[in-house]
């Protein structure tokens, strides 16, 4: 049978192939990415506590749905943008109503499994979160993924998401160093959450959550059937209970399990899932290493110090990285899909503006797709939602900017996007 598929390389627009089937597993790379995990698991026990190797886990587990589904942001907004294909986004509003049901419990009544405080991403609102979350929408584009997509794109050996995420983790200490500016000397309004500052309650948040949820599927359905858009292409796949372990998930079960995964982080961490505050990490280790006095910024006083000078395995969402992108690389190998793919000065020119563009954003954003959008949503925050409509407007602009570099766009008359 001859259908289109989706390509592992965002270069291309889905192509055709005689077969949906998945190749065979690549055993030598699942052994080597088992005992690596086996190995960092165990070093986590022994020098951390055991909420860094429970964490590890979960990233694992997290990175192996999202590559299983193909579970986007990047693309989901690129194709209601650029087509009116609404399916990838009602399978977001999908994970977010689940997250929101569990997510209000859990911060009514400050639920925990190791008896530590649990909040959730409530941020404020001001120009700092406007100019990121636009920033970060051109940037997810350029740079062929959003914050989760990087991480579980190089698990899965697309080799320009790996300059994607050098040039990411660079914007985000950049971000970091000019973070008080933007908070400090611009104007924002104090942190808004529709449970505690509204008197709704978790309750009434939870309830006009989900209606909003409920409007924005509607919304999608009304573009998708009057701009006649064209229908998702077939990721490759298996049948019966193998598809658990190494074929395509539907995009419903993806969201499901990522908002039960979300929950579970919050109640073991006492903080949702995050990604790019280890990146600012990394990048400022470095810069540390490099002579430079990075403990003077002012995005490192406070609580922050002890995070720059602590092991990087005792920050919680690095481990939750390294999770991800081992799960990545697991699930492609499973499926027979790891490879490193062809580079060119074009694509990799987009990933060093759209890397720079996705670290410095998340940073003025008080996060990404994960920490801002999931987050901070399933957190009743309404930044969350801001940095949705942003993040949709920066896609926008990024459309007439992929084709300069080489990237594909989907078009009203394709059959499949």
């Amino acid at each position: 049978m001859v259908t289109k598929v989706q390509p592992i390389d965002e270069v291309k627009d889905p192509v055709q192939q005689n077969s949906t089937e998945l190749n065979k597993p690549q055993m030598p790379l699942i052994i080597g990415g088992l005992i690596v995990g086996a190995i960092l698991m165990i070093y986590l026990m022994v020098t951390q506590n055991i909420v860094q190797p429970l964490l590890l886990v979960i990233g694992l587990l997290l990175g192996y749905t999202l590559f299983h589904a193909r579970f986007g942001f990047t693309s989901a907004f690129r194709r209601l943008m650029s087509v009116g294909n609404g399916k990838a986004l009602r399978s977001h509003m999908l994970m977010l109503a689940v997250a929101v049901t569990l997510f209000a419990p859990i911060l009514a009544f400050g639920y925990s499994f190791f008896g530590g405080d649990v909040a959730g991403y409530v941020a404020p609102v001001g120009v700092s979160l406007f100019v990121g979350a636009f920033m970060f929408g051109i940037g997810m584009q350029l740079g062929g993924g959003c914050a989760s997509g990087t991480l579980y794109a190089v698990g899965g050996g697309r080799t320009v998401m790996f300059v994607t995420l050098l040039f990411f983790i660079i914007g985000s200490t950049i971000g970091a160093y000019h973070l008080p500016f933007w908070t400090q000397e611009l104007p924002a309004f104090e942190p808004i959450s529709l449970a505690t500052s509204t008197g709704l309650g978790y309750g009434g948040a939870w309830i006009l959550s989900i209606a909003l949820f409920g409007l924005i599927s509607w919304l999608t359905l009304v573009v998708e059937k009057k701009k006649k858009a064209p229908k998702m292409a077939s990721v490759p796949s298996t049948t019966g209970w193998k598809r658990l372990l190494r074929g395509s998930w539907p995009l419903f079960a993806a969201a499901i399990a990522l908002a039960v995964l979300n929950a579970i982080t919050l109640m073991t961490r006492g903080a949702p899932w995050g990604v790019t505050s280890a990146f600012a990490l990394w990048g400022s280790k470095v810069a540390q290493f490099l002579g430079i006095d990075v403990a003077s910024w002012g995005y490192w006083q406070g609580a922050n110090a002890a995070v720059l000078e602590s092991s990087i395995f005792m920050d919680s969402t690095t481990v939750l990285n390294l999770g991800v992108i081992l799960g990545a690389f697991l699930a492609s190998a499973a499926g027979g899909l790891f490879k490193f793919t062809k580079i060119n000065s074009k694509n990799v020119a987009a990933a060093v503006i759209g890397g720079l563009m996705l670290g410095y954003g998340a940073r003025l954003a008080f996060g990404c797709n994960i920490g801002a959008y999931f987050g901070g949503i399933a957190s009743f925050s309404l930044h969350g939602y801001i940095w949705g409509i942003l993040a949709l407007a920066g896609t926008f602009v990024a459309l007439y900017l992929r084709p300069l570099f080489g990237l594909s766009v989907p078009k009203s008359k394709d059959s499949f996007c």
